[in-house]
């Protein structure tokens, strides 16, 4: 599938979090914007940098965001992750690659799947799109800046 572009509708999936409890992107519709941020693993230099991003920006994202990262590590695997690096947000496991898929987030050299980040609006809407291997800290705020201008 080709990536998924802003303006397009975001499709709704369930996966398990860290503590194997379901999350489904629709119980967020009509509530809360939405960062999907897709990374490549978890405890991986670019992958943690990212994570503690998010997490030291949570007071931007709280009552604006919720922020769901994603990769085909396992819920033990993200609960270890979660723990060593004292995330405040869930990560789903996407085991087998079906939601990254989905959402039409590729892997490099068919091996090595893309850092990707989608805002979601309150409707279901991606609103932004951010797409970069190496620019870390750069999904964060390209993040904050798209729900700005959704607030305005």
């Amino acid at each position: 599938m080709p990536a998924l572009a802003k303006g397009a509708t975001a499709p709704d999936f369930e996966l398990p979090d860290q503590e194997g409890n379901p999350v489904r992107l629709s119980n967020y519709r009509g509530r809360n914007a939405v960062v999907v941020y897709f990374y490549p693993k978890d405890d991986t230099t670019g992958c943690t940098i990212e994570a503690c991003g998010f997490r030291d920006q949570q007071a931007e994202f709280h009552g604006v965001a919720e922020v769901l990262g994603i990769s085909d590590d396992s819920s033990e695997s993200h609960a270890r992750f979660a723990a060593r690096y004292n995330l405040p947000f869930r990560l789903l496991s996407d085991r087998g690659g079906g939601v990254r898929k989905l959402y039409g987030v590729k892997k490099i050299l068919g091996v090595i799947p893309r850092r990707v980040t989608f805002v979601i609006d309150r409707e279901g809407v991606i609103r932004h799109v951010c797409s970069s291997q190496t620019n870390f800290a750069g999904h964060v705020a390209e993040a904050l800046a798209a729900l700005r201008v959704l607030s305005n």
